[in-house]
């Protein structure tokens, strides 16, 4: 069974993502991240492509 969400309660889960995304900043700048370095910046480009394709078809 698929879930519906209101407006608002996407807007907040979008909202929710986008403060997240600076966890995966600060994880890029410790210096023993070795080869997960490529996962996180791999993980960065896909939310910030998830982001803007939101921002496409809700804008602000």
């Amino acid at each position: 069974m698929t879930e519906l969400m209101d407006e608002q309660t996407l807007r907040d889960r979008i909202e929710t993502v986008r403060q997240r995304r600076g966890f995966l900043l600060d994880l890029l700048e410790q210096p023993d991240l070795g080869t997960l370095r490529l996962d996180v910046n791999q993980a960065l480009e896909e939310l910030d492509e998830l982001l803007e394709e939101y921002e496409r078809v809700f804008p602000a």
